[in-house]
């Protein structure tokens, strides 16, 4: 994968940038992401917070619980970034967001405990009941 990647929101009020591979993407089914979203699943690659900036824009940041803050537009809506307490030296990006999000390919299922059961997608992916990275 390139070691260059931007993306942003729908309207372009918040944009970002990572430096570095997106290594670590799994398709995570919990109930707070599909609730946040509005969608089946959210998909994730998961970085070290030096590898990730804002460009333009400030996010706004919702606290969805005790240990994790996520991050969307204000304008348009966009869920586009989460920071977790679990995992201080890491921030996950949606990567529905990226400019190129074709170059972020999963390589698990997370919060399996949590998917729906009629949702058939990459069975041939690792799938763990919660997450365990």
């Amino acid at each position: 994968m390139r070691d260059m990647h931007e993306g942003g929101c729908h309207c372009g009020a918040l944009r970002y940038q990572v430096r570095g591979p997106l290594i670590d993407v799994a398709h995570c089914h919990c109930s707070v992401c599909r609730r946040v979203s509005g969608g089946l699943l959210v998909t994730w690659a998961t970085l070290p917070c030096a590898d990730f900036q804002w460009l333009s824009g400030t996010p706004q940041c919702y606290d969805s619980s005790p240990s994790c803050v996520r991050y969307f537009c204000s304008r348009c809506g966009a869920h586009v970034a989460l920071s977790t307490d679990l995992s201080p030296e890491t921030i996950d990006i949606t990567i529905a967001t990226l400019d190129q999000p074709e170059v972020a390919r999963p390589s698990r299922h997370i919060w399996t405990s949590s998917r729906l059961p009629w949702l058939q997608l990459d069975e041939h992916l690792p799938g763990e009941p919660e997450e365990t990275l």
